[in-house]
């Protein structure tokens, strides 16, 4: 195994043990970084001490040469920086590499949202007559009254709801843990379906809140799917997918006076600037309004 290699694979082993990362986002750096070693070596820097800033920059010029996007070449530079940082801590490098390379401009991309109308469209889709449409709707309340990732939502367990306090626990990325509230609508529907689910053949033998028809969780794939099919069935013709009901929740949560760090600490964003975008969707939803229905617009 080449020295590169090795360093790289000590680098996720760290990520997996001290940051509890997933085996999905474990990947994703091992092909960022596969790259950027593979770089390094063509330009001869095979050894960690021969990592410097004008082999980070090389790269990023590679990219730029590649027509990778620079949001893509963002994440790279990233990847490597948190990397060159693991290398500097175990005193393999003396210095960071990256702390003089610039990150590559990106232009805002405001998330995409539905409507209150949308919404409500989508969440009365599933037919309330069949099992499964009383789940899908579970699931959709759900998702959008507590702003979960699709990957939050379909690893919840029976323990993770309180229904007394109306609350759910969601375990987000690094398996940092939040409670978020739960409004009524979203509590009935659970309820609708948690009678459904007490006959499910799996049920005494399975932990996981909703359940497939062979009694594990859906995959996101799967709940995708029916996501965009709802969509479709209501008369949404925009493109609608899981998360965009998380962006959805945090949009309306802010249009209806919420304050700032309670939107971030509903979402579970571990910094403020993450959840800062929401304002600008706001502020661009005010500005139509003004100009729509204000004499002097």
């Amino acid at each position: 195994m080449r020295p590169v290699d090795r360093m790289v694979d000590a680098y996720l082993d760290w990520l997996r043990v001290e940051r509890h990362l997933s085996e999905r986002t474990l990947t994703a750096y091992a092909s960022d970084l596969g790259r950027f070693m593979a770089h390094a070596e063509s330009v001869g820097a095979t050894e960690a001490h021969s990592l410097t800033t004008s082999v980070v920059s090389s790269f990023l010029v590679s990219l730029g040469r590649a027509n990778i996007s620079a949001r893509s070449a963002a994440r790279y530079l990233s990847s490597v920086r948190g990397f060159c940082r693991f290398l500097v801590r175990e005193k393999l490098l003396e210095a960071d590499p990256c702390a003089l390379v610039d990150r590559p401009r990106l232009g805002r991309r405001l998330p995409a949202t539905l409507t209150f109308e949308e919404v409500k469209a989508l969440l009365d889709a599933p037919a309330t007559h069949t099992a499964r449409g009383r789940r899908d709707r579970a699931m959709l309340y759900m998702m959008y009254s507590a702003g979960l990732r699709v990957s939050e939502l379909v690893r919840l367990e029976l323990a993770d709801v309180d229904r007394r306090r109306g609350v759910v626990r969601a375990f987000g990325k690094g398996e940092k843990r939040r409670l978020v509230p739960l409004g009524e609508p979203a509590l009935a529907a659970l309820d609708g379906y948690l009678s459904d689910r007490a006959r499910h053949r799996h049920a005494a033998s399975s932990r996981v809140l909703f359940l497939s028809p062979s009694g594990g969780s859906l995959s996101r794939q799967a709940f995708y799917k029916r996501v965009v099919a709802y969509a479709r069935a209501c008369g949404i013709d925009k493109p609608v997918s899981p998360h965009k009901l998380r962006h959805s929740f945090a949009t309306h949560l802010l249009q209806g006076g919420a304050d700032l760090r309670s939107v971030q600490a509903m979402l579970g964003h571990a910094d403020l600037t993450t959840t800062e975008v929401y304002t600008h969707v706001v502020g661009d939803h005010a500005r139509r309004a003004f100009r729509r229905a204000h004499p002097r617009a």
